[in-house]
């Protein structure tokens, strides 16, 4: 049974990435991502040469589906994204709800993430928190706006 591995890669510094993602991204036969570009600088720093797809807010229905059968063909495809853990307030969502659908093995391999270390150092009480991802750019966002003034908790937004 073929996997997708979810890979969570440094938000800026590359030496923050761990070893278990190195040795995923160097045993996968390919890398699908967000930027190519982007996904190639971290790739060359660690001397890895992997095919890359691109994947992406953009990418259509198709492309979903080209991922879902190369899997399903009997390849292994890490899934990654520009910074951070793909899937969290990531297009990376939509390919793995569509690899579950499709009965693919998903394996997450952790590591940074935005979330945890802003709240780590943002010396509130964070035992509970809400955490709202990425406000909508134009159309809904002063409604969000206004939902997010009704919690009593510390609101994480990106």
């Amino acid at each position: 049974m073929s996997i997708l591995y979810v890979v969570a890669t440094p938000i800026g510094n590359l030496g923050d990435i761990t070893i278990r993602a190195l040795d995923v991204l160097k045993e996968v036969d390919c890398i699908a991502c967000e930027d190519t570009r982007h996904t190639l600088k971290l790739l060359n720093h660690f001397a890895i040469k992997k095919p890359l797809i691109s994947f992406h807010q953009y990418s259509k229905i198709q492309k979903i589906e080209q991922i879902i059968s190369t899997i399903t063909s009997g390849q292994n495809i890490a899934l990654v994204t520009d910074a951070g853990t793909p899937g969290i307030s990531d297009p990376g969502q939509v390919l793995i709800k569509a690899a579950y659908e499709a009965k693919i093995k998903v394996i997450p391999i952790p590591g940074v993430s935005a979330l945890p270390t802003i709240i780590s150092i943002s010396g509130l009480e964070m035992s509970e928190f809400c955490f709202v991802g990425f406000l909508p750019h134009k159309k809904g966002r002063q409604t969000k706006l206004k939902q997010i003034i009704q919690n009593t908790s510390p609101v994480v937004i990106l």
